[in-house]
């Protein structure tokens, strides 16, 4: 009897080329649409229902059985709620890395598997490799290995990180090894509805919508000081919680040299620039993370790693340290000397720590 896969069918080309694929290579497929969010913005309506009509044309012309699951409330309470609390408190999270942790590879899997599912599959650039446990565990189990896909300039491992190996050793990603283009060529050769479809580029799941646009339905905010390094206010935000360190754009203060966010202080309701590029705080040499996940265990002593700070940015060389759980008992940290400065990133970010292809894990920026 073939395995039966419960695919995450978004309405995109990439989930559609992905239940293809899984059909061709004999799995059951079974396409499912997550609803996680319906709600129409001021002047942004969601797209869910024409997403929702194009992954169920997909299930039709592939002939395989289509269901929803519908998770909007778990949505908002583990990825909205944290996103504002986040943004509230002066970091900058990332609500598509928290989508995959506690939606995709936590809710979804687990009522796949309720409903009798083998494995889940989704639309990812990235690949799984399974390695066996040791002898000392259960005979036969295995560890999903998180690996990065054959297209590196679309590979979604650093949205990634924060999933289990046992979710992984449950999960297929059948785009690992294909291009981008070569999926789209293989949607076209297929006459699948989404081949031409763009790609949504806005928060996970909530469609076209920029982060500012998103926060303002949901916080109060009040005009405060721009300062720039000198001490001088120059300006004027509309909040403090829009910006980001490295921010160089919307900041509206004008006049010549650009001008990039590098600090801001919420309780004075203030965002602090610089017009000058080698100013110290846009640039470091080091890492501290807090709130750390490794995929299959905590590594040993200090390693050589690679690290990157966001999607699609260059891997740059590095050395971790774990620093041991302290007297508060707020957990371990590590810490991250790198090879060479890089921009630094803002607080509340995600580093992904990689090693010869292979997502060891992550953590969140302090």
């Amino acid at each position: 009897m073939s395995k039966k896969v419960f695919v995450g069918l978004s309405g995109g080309v990439d989930s559609s080329v992905t239940a293809a694929l899984l059909k061709q290579q004999g799995y059951d497929v079974t396409g499912v649409y997550m609803k996680n969010w319906s709600r129409d913005l001021p002047g942004h309506p969601c797209p869910w229902k024409e997403d929702y009509q194009d992954a169920k044309r997909v299930a039709v012309q592939l002939g395989i059985d289509f269901l929803l699951f519908d998770f909007e409330k778990e949505y908002q309470d583990k990825v909205v709620d944290y996103m504002i609390e986040e943004y509230q408190a002066g970091r900058t999270p990332n609500p598509d890395i928290m989508c995959n942790q506690e939606v995709k590879f936590k809710l979804f899997l687990h009522a796949a598997l309720d409903k009798g599912a083998d494995m889940i599959a989704t639309g990812h650039y990235a690949r799984v490799k399974n390695s066996e446990i040791s002898k000392f565990e259960i005979r036969n189990s295995k560890l999903g290995q998180l690996h990065v896909a054959k297209d590196t300039n679309k590979d979604q491992t650093y949205f990634l990180y924060r999933i289990t190996s046992e979710a992984l050793s449950k999960t297929l990603f059948p785009l690992g090894d294909y291009t981008k283009p070569e999926v789209r060529q293989l949607a076209k050769e297929l006459g699948l509805v989404t081949a031409t479809k763009k790609e949504s580029m806005g928060i996970c799941f909530v469609g076209k919508v920029g982060i500012k646009d998103f926060l303002s339905q949901y916080v109060t905010t009040t005009p405060g000081d721009i300062v720039d390094q000198y001490g001088r206010v120059i300006g004027q935000h509309s909040g403090a919680i829009f910006y980001t360190i490295g921010q160089r754009h919307g900041l509206d203060v004008g006049g010549g040299l650009p001008y990039y966010v590098i600090g801001k202080d919420m309780g004075k309701n203030q965002v602090y620039v610089s017009t000058d590029i080698n100013d110290p705080a846009l640039w470091t040499d080091k890492l501290n993370l807090t709130n750390m996940h490794w995929i299959n265990g905590e590594p040993d002593g200090e390693q050589v790693v690679q690290i990157r700070t966001r999607h699609r940015a260059p891997l740059v060389e590095a050395t971790l340290q774990v620093v041991p759980a302290n007297t508060t008992g707020s957990g371990s940290t590590l810490q991250i000397a790198l090879s060479s400065e890089i921009k630094s990133p803002a607080p509340g970010q995600s580093t992904v720590i990689y090693q010869n292809g292979q997502v060891l894990g992550g953590g969140i920026i302090i």
